[in-house]
């Protein structure tokens, strides 16, 4: 399997509020970029799709290392929390919604054909690829072009669960 090394970040102006994701790839000496902003979303939900998104543009299965500085999106994988909303049929406890699941459901598939170690990292402590993952994901925030993120809309309207 093929070695790539994914460095993450999301960015809320306002929680929620415009938003975007920042996220570098880098392969053998080669580097790839990717952002995208929304109008209205979470930290949460930019974290997670900056992960996502650097997942979904690997061509085939590989050996990744992903970095980034959410806490909460490196502890849905490395404590478990991930397996245990999907057997609790994607929510925290019998009677209570998860949030962000449109996109959890969406990662449980896009891990699925790769071997991954997450790993968190400080954010804002100089990091140079954190540092130009917070630049990314704070110019699509603050873009023109941003798009709708439906799932959040869903969930705030109380209708995800149609899904």
């Amino acid at each position: 399997m093929k070695e790539v090394t994914i460095y993450t970040d999301g960015s809320s102006r306002g929680n929620p509020g415009p938003g975007g994701f920042g996220t570098v790839l880098l392969f053998n000496g080669r580097e790839k970029r990717l952002n995208g902003g929304f109008e209205k979303t979470t930290n949460n939900r930019m974290e997670i799709l900056a992960a996502l998104e650097g997942l979904r543009a690997l061509k085939e299965p590989c050996e990744v290392t992903v970095f980034s500085d959410s806490k909460y999106l490196v502890n849905a994988f490395t404590k478990g929390w991930l397996e245990n909303w999907k057997r609790m049929g994607w929510k925290r406890k019998k009677d209570q919604p998860l949030k962000n699941a449109d996109l959890w459901q969406e990662m449980d598939e896009a891990i699925r054909d790769h071997r991954i170690n997450w790993q968190w990292v400080k954010g804002h402590a100089g990091h140079r690829f954190n540092e130009i993952c917070d630049q990314l994901a704070t110019e699509a925030a603050d873009g023109k072009n941003r798009a709708v993120d439906e799932g959040y809309l869903a969930e705030e309207s109380g209708e995800a669960e149609l899904f």
